[in-house]
């Protein structure tokens, strides 16, 4: 017997195969499908950046490879986004070194308070020496660096209660910081009150009065909309801090090599671009953020290095960080203590 095979034979057959296997065929498109979470509000220009490397990169791959964006800590807290990347369940994370150094010592060394003076010194650092350095230590970790360290921002301070001009006013200040030892010991060595809390918590911290203020870069102050609940803005610029895209290196290791390389360029291209926006913002959002209520106060940062260097942070710091890095360090900043 023979079968003459018309339009609605074939579509009738086509009906009669499982849902599930057309499903399937759609699913597997994608060689490699992959998972990058921060913990950036959405529109942050590490998501923005992070979305136009993730698009390059599918473009770039013929699809081969597609990386799903999860912004705004919707994988879990710093600490829970570092065991899943470390254990495969996600890919990708974004990091900033001050978080980063609680399970990598050396990234924080990049956090020692009034290290540098302006970006040129940062990117001669960072991109130099310095940031290879802290990129070896972090493939010790079972993590890696997936291209250059982007633009966390320079730490400036908010406060509900005060405004903080100079050393004197940060005696008893209860201020929020994130839970990451260098900070603390630079704010209680200034005789200030730090409470390390979860990013996720500052807000509600600040509208409670739980603390009375917090340091942060401008962007962040923004997108977090701190200056609903702050009322200063102290422009100390005390601490530079940068983040870091980390990839399980396994789940790296078993993309083909030119899929290797296309997820490097792409993610170093949008660091440069990240880059850019966050020192753009660093200007245009004194603006904006002027107009929405929130005060600032431009403060001689001397004054605030000077009392530093009469403690034991410098000297102690050196000590934890070792010389060889402490050395890299000051190959940009000059003398410190």
């Amino acid at each position: 017997m023979t079968y003459r095979l018309t339009r609605r034979s074939i579509l009738a057959a086509g009906a009669a195969l499982p849902l599930v296997s057309i499903i399937t065929r759609r699913a597997d498109a994608a060689e490699f499908t992959y998972k990058l979470a921060t913990g950036q509000a959405p529109s942050h220009p590490v998501n923005i950046r992070a979305q136009a490397a993730i698009d390059r990169i599918k473009e770039a791959t013929s699809g081969k490879l597609q990386i799903e964006l999860f912004p705004a800590a919707q994988l879990g807290t710093d600490t829970l986004l570092i065991s899943q990347v470390r254990n495969g369940g996600v890919q990708f994370i974004n990091m900033a070194a001050s978080i980063l150094a609680t399970y990598v010592p050396a990234a924080g060394i990049v956090n020692v308070g009034f290290a540098f003076d302006g970006y040129n010194q940062v990117w001669q650092a960072m991109d130099g020496p310095l940031g290879k350095y802290i990129s070896a230590q972090i493939s010790n970790a079972n993590l890696m660096t997936i291209g250059r360290s982007w633009d966390n921002g320079f730490r400036q301070i908010t406060s509900s209660s005060k405004p903080i001009k100079a050393p004197g006013d940060l005696k008893g200040f209860k201020i929020r910081v994130p839970d990451a030892p260098i900070l603390t010991s630079l704010f209680t060595s200034l005789g200030a009150g730090p409470t390390p809390l979860d990013f996720s918590e500052v807000y509600t911290a600040l509208q409670t009065h739980l603390v009375a203020g917090q340091e942060n870069p401008l962007p962040i102050i923004d997108t977090a909309k701190l200056y609903e609940v702050q009322k200063y803005c102290s422009m100390t610029g005390h601490v530079w801090d940068g983040y870091w895209i980390l990839g399980n290196p396994a789940a790296f290791r078993e993309l083909p090599a030119d899929v290797q390389a296309i997820v490097l360029r792409e993610f170093d291209q949008s660091a440069i671009a990240e880059r850019a926006d966050i020192a753009a913002l660093s200007q245009s959002l004194r603006q904006s953020m002027s107009a929405k209520g929130l005060q600032f106060l431009d403060v001689d940062k001397a004054p605030f290095r000077t009392a530093l260097a009469q403690t034991n942070f410098y000297p102690s710091w050196k000590k934890k960080f070792g010389e060889d890095a402490w050395s890299l360090l000051e190959q940009t900043s000059g003398k410190l203590g």
